[in-house]
């Protein structure tokens, strides 16, 4: 019989916390026969919500203390070392479990994270890396925060990172990998920007396309985009927020009158997909990339719908062994 892959959920953070984590293992265990849930935080306070006892392969490990969305990363890791966020991620370390899900602070979960389970050889800076959607499919856009000011050396690494993070989610052999840039002509960009273009372009094991400009974001054109960290969270939220306005307005649009009501009723079908792609908790699932250990971070006000996508990626990331396979490619990319 295979392994039984085994994730722990931080269930203590995020603004839902327990609200979202605790249904969203529930339905993992149920769509995942293989998975094995560790449910890390207050013990009382999971088994009031949900009765473990009832689920075979859910358990709780006890943490007694929260790290809270406004700590600094430096509080938490001096004076939270019994949170749930920490003790997920020393299982992690300690090979208890094959991969932790977060939804809480951020920054603490990257400090802590860097802290415990170390970099791969090779990276100086993690990024955050996560889905976009396309026309097609999606993308993968990083890094979404963790590194605000990069070296054009930090921007080259990302790319490596993000070619074996598409490798194993979407199996493509050579992924396409782009420069978020002002413009497209090779004169446009900052120094920065300019010399990671050139480190791209001499490595012939990346499939390099050169710049794409915002616009592009969505458009499909490249399976891997790279931007430091203050630039791709700014794309990001931008485009989250742009989702969440078409999305309001197709809505509203369609409950104006009992005209358009029953046109609204005739066209839900296509209202729905469209709806769907549009909705950011469909990519929920941020991937710490450069660890030595696989971490998934939810967003902080992610639904249960939402943590349970972060959850399969985590899965997705250990069935295809992508620490062990990402270290690998990391050494072949930088020959």
């Amino acid at each position: 019989m295979a392994s039984r892959i085994r994730i722990a959920v931080d269930c203590m953070g995020g603004d839902l916390g327990l609200r979202a984590c605790l249904p969203a293992a529930v339905k993992a265990l149920s769509s995942f026969p293989d998975l094995d849930i560790v449910l890390v935080g207050n013990e009382q306070q999971i088994a009031r919500l949900l009765d473990v006892s009832r689920h075979e392969f859910l358990s709780i490990a006890h943490a007694p203390d929260v790290v809270t969305m406004s700590d600094k990363p430096t509080v938490a890791l001096k004076h939270k070392k019994q949170s749930s966020m920490r003790c997920a991620i020393d299982m992690l370390h300690q090979k208890q479990v094959d991969a932790v899900v977060s939804g809480g602070n951020t920054g603490a979960l990257m400090a802590m994270a860097c802290l415990v389970l170390k970099t791969l050889p090779g990276i100086d800076r993690p990024a955050i890396c996560s889905l976009i959607p396309t026309a097609d499919g999606h993308s993968l856009l990083l890094d979404l925060g963790a590194n605000v000011d990069c070296k054009p050396e930090h921007l080259y690494q990302f790319a490596m990172m993000g070619s074996v993070l598409a490798s194993v989610l979407d199996g493509r052999e050579a992924p396409t990998i782009a420069l978020l840039n002002i413009g497209e002509e090779a004169g446009k960009g900052s120094e920065t920007v300019k010399l990671a273009d050139a480190l791209c372009k001499a490595d012939t094991n990346l499939n390099y396309t050169g710049y794409t400009e915002a616009d592009r974001l969505l458009s499909g054109d490249a399976d891997v985009i790279v931007a430091d960290g203050f630039v791709g969270n700014i794309a990001l939220k931008s485009c989250e927020g742009t989702a969440s306005y078409i999305s309001d307005v197709i809505q509203n649009e369609f409950s104006h009158s009992r005209v358009s009501k029953v046109l609204g009723f005739v066209a839900r079908p296509v209202l729905k997909t469209v709806l769907q792609k549009l909705d950011p908790q469909q990519y929920n699932g941020a991937s710490f990339l450069g660890l030595n250990g696989i971490v998934v971070k939810s967003h902080g006000n992610s639904s249960a719908e939402g943590f349970f996508n972060a959850i399969a990626q985590a899965r997705t990331e250990v069935v295809n062994d992508m620490i062990n396979v990402m270290a690998r490619r990391l050494t072949v990319l930088s020959l």
